[in-house]
């Protein structure tokens, strides 16, 4: 059982701190944001309104829905509201009686037109609206895991790992041909073994697309794993946590300057992965890599890698800025994905997903070059 109380017990110590009397968090179609499920249990569509008083009221779009997955201490049908957000925090506003010349803290992402509308409404209150505050707290919080997320991650990663087992041996025997036989592979074994289906949409790219980061469109019915370079990009997703990982298959002769791309990029992976421990910046890791592909004259096009969790991309970021204020903590777990690109040789990413623990870090998944 997810602890939801202690997660918003945590954030209402925040907001008293800071004087917030209520904050608003809200997930709906263009303004998506997981916090509402991170404190709630409701997957999506809904607006989570959070007390100085300790109240967690629920306003969502599927009341039965709600019923079956929200934990929360009210549940209101955001119909109740005319199914607009001002409408809604101005009537669970007046619902709980909050004081005049209290703060009233909306998302950061609430478009300017959005906004006024809020001050509008709600002229007898402080009406914020910023990236940082009780935003950067949410992210802080969620970039590190509690026991029950990283058991759900390590189901996504248990599933991911079998699903690269089984892409392996059907590769080597021929019966993946095409991008889009090993796409819909990895969406049917991913449901069939429990899961919510994909963390993103998977990229598979045959030897002719390799050479991009994110090969568009994602993938085709072309040839894959076919002679040279072909990549695998995928995350399935189990209870809402996702994996997310990048398998290179490496087939047939391969030229030396593909041969030269496989080896740096195994050597960064290498010489990361012991830098991914409490304590270390992020941005050391990242700097180690880029590094070493400066030294082959090559250079990674991305960062080096991100967080996990309820979103494939979220807190801390692994990049080598100096800007970059994120450090390795406890409790997080984070992508290593070095990676060469060359639209003559084709590409080459490694990717896995790790668990920073308390004296280093463990390797969640088994993601591989893949050789035949």
């Amino acid at each position: 059982m997810i602890t939801y109380d202690k997660r918003r017990a945590e954030l209402y110590t925040w907001m008293a701190r800071n004087s917030i009397s209520m904050a608003v968090i809200e997930d709906t179609e263009g303004r998506r944001n997981p916090a509402l499920r991170y404190f709630s249990g409701h997957p999506s569509d809904a607006m989570l309104i959070l007390t100085i008083t300790g109240h967690a009221v629920l306003c969502p779009w599927d009341e039965n829905l709600a019923k079956q997955m929200a934990a929360v201490d009210v549940v209101v049908p955001y119909t109740e509201f005319g199914r607009n957000p001002v409408k809604t925090v101005r009537g669970i506003a007046e619902k709980i009686g909050l004081p005049e010349g209290s703060h009233i803290e909306i998302p950061g992402n609430t478009p300017y037109p959005l906004f006024l509308q809020y001050v509008e409404a709600l002229l007898e209150y402080d009406v914020l609206c910023r990236e940082s505050g009780i935003w950067t707290e949410i992210s802080s919080m969620r970039a590190i895991k509690d026991e029950e997320e990283i058991t759900l991650l390590r189901k996504a990663c248990e599933i991911t790992d079998s699903i690269i087992d089984l892409i392996e041996k059907q590769v080597k025997t021929g019966k993946i041909k095409s991008e889009m036989d090993a796409a819909l592979l990895i969406e049917r074994e991913s449901r069939a073994a429990g899961g919510d289906g994909t963390s993103f949409e998977t990229l598979a790219a045959g030897p002719d697309r390799s050479f991009g980061i994110h090969a568009f469109p994602a993938y085709t019915a072309a040839p894959f794993g076919t002679k040279g370079l072909s990549i695998l990009d995928f995350g399935i997703k189990y209870q809402g946590y996702g994996s997310d990982v990048t398998l290179t298959i490496a087939a047939g002769e391969l030229t030396e300057a593909q041969e030269k791309m496989l080896s740096l990029v195994e050597k960064a992976y290498a010489s990361a992965l012991p830098l991914y421990k409490p304590g270390t910046p992020t941005k050391e890791a990242a700097r180690k890599v880029d590094d070493i592909f400066r030294r082959g004259r090559k250079k990674m096009p991305h960062n080096l890698g991100h967080g996990i969790g309820l979103e494939a991309h979220e807190g801390p970021f692994i990049k080598n800025l100096e800007e970059n204020p994120w450090i390795f903590e406890n409790g997080m777990v984070v992508t290593l994905e070095p990676g060469l690109y060359d639209l003559a040789h084709g590409g080459c990413r490694l990717e896995n997903d790790i668990l920073i623990t308390e004296t280093g870090n463990e390797v969640l998944t088994r993601s591989r070059i893949i050789r035949i």
